[in-house]
């Protein structure tokens, strides 16, 4: 039986990944979780991603690496850019929650909006944007916004606060090719914010978990 470590930084992505990626996959897998809810609350108060934030991330994935774990899955986009120095490390592939999400989106058009509730998630977000685009030949111009109310109330366990507050912002967004939404706490209104704008909507667990499902069958 396959076997993946799964690690997180929210509650409701750390109840809600595993089960739906199971389900999504040929064959029963084996699934460990990891939750460290320091790694995106310290980011958000404190405007960076410190030394000891990514010595702390690499512990972590020391720890999921430990599990025997043929694949690592972190489910995390603040935590994205800081993959690329550590995978070299790791003895099995580590893969972001954003990958094949940022792919995806730069075969949509050329301006996008970055839409999240943490903060920490906008430039890396948009940076793995800028990355897949210049991978593709492609110029882009992204926008970004952070409704930061919302990422309080999901902290403190009110979804529907979150959620009525990201549909207010939905109201106000217009003139894009593909809105990307930047954390995965945030893929259940994927085809809400869909419907609100007309616009293109992506998130990232459904196409993360595909490529997933392809990883292991290779």
């Amino acid at each position: 039986m396959k076997e993946i470590a799964l690690l997180h930084t929210v509650r409701t992505v750390a109840e809600s990944f595993g089960p739906a990626l199971q389900a999504t996959l040929p064959e029963p897998v084996k699934i460990y979780n990891l939750w460290d809810e320091f790694l995106a609350v310290n980011p958000n108060e404190i405007g960076e991603f410190t030394l000891n934030n990514k010595n702390r991330l690499f512990l972590d994935l020391k720890s999921a690496e430990m599990t025997g774990a043929d694949l690592i899955v972190v489910t995390c986009s603040t935590l994205t850019p800081y993959l690329k120095e550590i995978r070299k490390f790791i003895s099995v592939p580590v893969v972001a929650i954003d990958d094949a999400m940022t792919k995806k989106a730069v075969s949509l058009g050329s301006r996008f909006l970055v839409l999240a509730t943490a903060e920490s998630t906008l430039e890396p977000t948009a940076d793995k944007l800028l990355e897949d685009a210049a991978a593709a030949g492609k110029e882009i111009c992204i926008d970004k916004k952070a409704v930061m109310e919302a990422f309080f109330a999901m902290k403190s366990g009110d979804m529907e606060t979150h959620d009525r507050l990201l549909k207010a912002e939905a109201e106000k967004i217009s003139g894009y090719d593909c809105i990307v939404l930047a954390q995965a706490s945030m893929a259940h209104l994927e085809g809400v914010i869909r419907e609100i704008t007309g616009i293109e909507t992506l998130s990232s667990p459904k196409l993360c978990m595909e490529l997933v499902r392809g990883m292991l069958a290779e």
